[in-house]
């Protein structure tokens, strides 16, 4: 029986590139996102390399939107095998009292709520079906705050805490819970914060060779496919040249480079 993944923001970057990886892999997949005409074309794409894909349009951030869209899945298919928490965004880059209030609320209900509605709806049937794998996106910003990353580094941390606390309340049920924190990732992250500044955007990886969306697809399937028995809690993964949210370094400035 093929497995089922279903991945939330599964239009652009690491959603993208994870549905792309496990449809290659012959997994059944479920893409949702708030933008038909990209889960359309995505759904298109994937079907070409022999994968069964529903698509499921709906914003995280709205609860029940969340619950109509889950009880329509469970009407298509049986089992939900892995769950990725991927959708996700920063919105903004400013000190806590110039902040947007706006965009807070945004990170808030996205990064947190959003995530949290989605789990509701797909632990039960974890547990009913004797077993599952979440698999939650987090940042290295969830393990060291950055200047003017304030409300979003709060974000991540509330992932990493919520991650740690999906892995003791579900244990009891063999499912697996684990977080993939990225460092830098040349993906549209940051012209979704920058809000469409394509050059303010692009200077963020300027000299280095930061994270792309195949490398955390890559991630995520080596996690889904470890023995049973196994089962990664936590993992943070950074290019070369970063060590933190903080500290990095331009490629041009490693030593004794090759």
């Amino acid at each position: 029986m093929k497995k089922m993944i279903l991945i939330t923001g599964a239009t652009s970057g690491f959603g993208k590139a994870i549905a792309e990886r496990f449809a290659k892999e012959g997994y059944d997949l479920c893409i949702t996102g708030r933008r038909k005409d990209r889960l359309d074309a995505q759904k298109t794409e994937l079907e070409k390399v022999g994968a069964k894909v529903i698509t499921l349009q709906f914003d995280v951030r709205n609860k029940q939107e969340v619950e109509n869209a889950i009880t329509e899945l469970k009407k298509q298919t049986d089992r939900i095998d892995i769950l990725v928490n991927n959708a996700g965004l920063a919105a903004g880059l400013s000190t806590i009292d110039e902040g947007d209030t706006d965009d807070w609320d945004v990170m808030i209900d996205t990064n947190v709520k959003g995530l949290l509605y989605v789990t509701r709806q797909v632990a039960p049937l974890m547990k009913i079906q004797g077993g599952g794998h979440i698999i939650n996106i987090g940042s290295t910003a969830a393990k060291t705050v950055y200047k003017n990353g304030n409300v979003y580094n709060a974000t991540k941390f509330a992932v990493d805490a919520l991650n740690q606390a999906m892995r003791i309340d579900l244990l009891p049920f063999g499912i697996k819970v684990t977080a993939i924190h990225p460092g830098m990732a040349e993906t549209e992250f940051s012209l979704v914060r920058f809000k469409g500044d394509d050059d303010r955007a692009k200077s963020v990886y300027e000299g280095l060779h930061p994270l792309q969306a195949n490398d955390i697809a890559d991630i995520a399937y080596y996690c889904a496919t470890l023995p049973p028995h196994v089962c990664i809690n936590d993992l943070v993964v950074t290019c070369l040249t970063q060590a933190n949210s903080v500290y990095a370094i331009k490629d041009a400035d490693l030593l004794n480079k090759k």
